[in-house]
């Protein structure tokens, strides 16, 4: 089940939602304001590999080394 994000359209609030469902996502409600005008935004993603000398190196597509547990934040 993909986590997706969202913002929300009335209170620009950022979130995150493990989603199970097209009809589970038609019911979602922004947290903060409780507003269902929401948007899914574009996810970004981070992952590391490690070299043959040992270092690690950057797989992601625009957050270079970020050691965040989200990327929600990274705006």
């Amino acid at each position: 089940m993909p986590i997706y994000e969202y913002r929300c359209q009335a209170c620009d609030h950022d979130f995150e939602r493990l989603v199970f469902s097209a009809a589970a996502e038609r019911e979602l409600k922004c947290p903060e304001c409780q507003s269902g005008n929401i948007e899914k935004q574009f996810s970004s993603f981070c992952g590391r590999t490690q070299t043959e000398g040992g270092g690690t190196r950057s797989l992601s597509s625009g957050c270079s080394g970020c050691h965040a547990s989200s990327c929600a934040g990274c705006r």
